[in-house]
């Protein structure tokens, strides 16, 4: 990993964070490839559970808007795929992506939250797509990924406004799943990773592909594609232990398989 992306792994559960807090950790080109890198890592360890937050008092102020200042319209449709890149890659990761936005989570950080799992948020965190206050829009895929999350009415409110909303707002329409005391956060955060962890990764991975799949198709469709992969489970050693296991009255030992 580069200097602003650190990666820790605590068994099963892996931890990103965002290193540049001088820049209060703004999404440039390194960070956003690291973010890539760091994901596809996790991979090949077979992570069962990442957690992303920022270094410092913010999760992810924006991102880098010297950096974008001069580009052309060609480079900035690169720098906005390359967003979406790193994006698309948490959401095809094969395990949950939890997000602990502990501070600001605006512009990119509020996209790159979007782009995990859920998000748990620390009281002082403040999120928000305040990009068409420098003329431009959410481009690492907020529209998008908003809509999905708060609906299109909310999504439409906080992008044309460009608004800041604190982490109560933010739990209320559903943006985040939870709020705690910044020295609770992380804490939480892993909690759950390790409840995640404990369970069948492949059963974890089919249910985010299948709610990912199945989000975009018409429910009869996203229907077929859950009984397609309810059966996958069943050629797996995981749900042979897991149901034996339950049936034995004992905890299931889950490897993968």
């Amino acid at each position: 990993m580069s200097d602003v992306i650190l990666l820790e792994h605590e068994g099963p559960v892996s931890l990103l964070t965002i290193n540049r807090p001088d820049k209060l950790n703004a999404l440039s080109r390194e960070v956003l490839e690291g973010v890539a890198a760091a994901v596809k890592t996790c991979e090949a360890r077979e992570t069962r559970a990442l957690i992303i937050t920022g270094a410092g008092k913010a999760f992810v102020a924006g991102a880098d808007i010297a950096a974008m200042k001069d580009m052309s319209p060609e480079q900035a449709a690169e720098f906005s795929a390359l967003g979406h890149r790193a994006g698309d890659l948490m959401e095809s990761a094969p395990f949950p992506i939890i997000a602990a936005i502990n501070g600001f989570a605006l512009g990119g950080g509020c996209e790159l939250a979007l782009a995990c799992d859920f998000a748990y948020a620390s009281t002082k965190a403040k999120l928000g797509q305040p990009e068409v206050n420098l003329a431009v829009i959410p481009g690492f895929g907020g529209t998008q990924r908003l809509l999905r999350r708060v609906g299109l009415a909310m999504a439409r409110e906080l992008v044309y406004t460009g608004k800041m909303i604190d982490a109560a707002e933010a739990l209320r329409i559903g943006l985040v799943n939870a709020v705690f005391e910044p020295d609770e956060l992380l804490a939480k955060a892993k909690e759950t990773a390790q409840l995640v962890a404990t369970k069948g990764p492949f059963a974890i991975a089919a249910a985010k592909r299948v709610f990912n799949e199945g989000a975009d198709l018409p429910l009869r469709e996203a229907n077929q594609a859950e009984v397609a992969a309810f059966g996958s489970c069943f050629t797996t050693a995981d749900q042979k232990e897991g149901m034996a296991a339950f049936l034995e009255r004992r905890d299931a030992k889950f490897t993968g398989r």
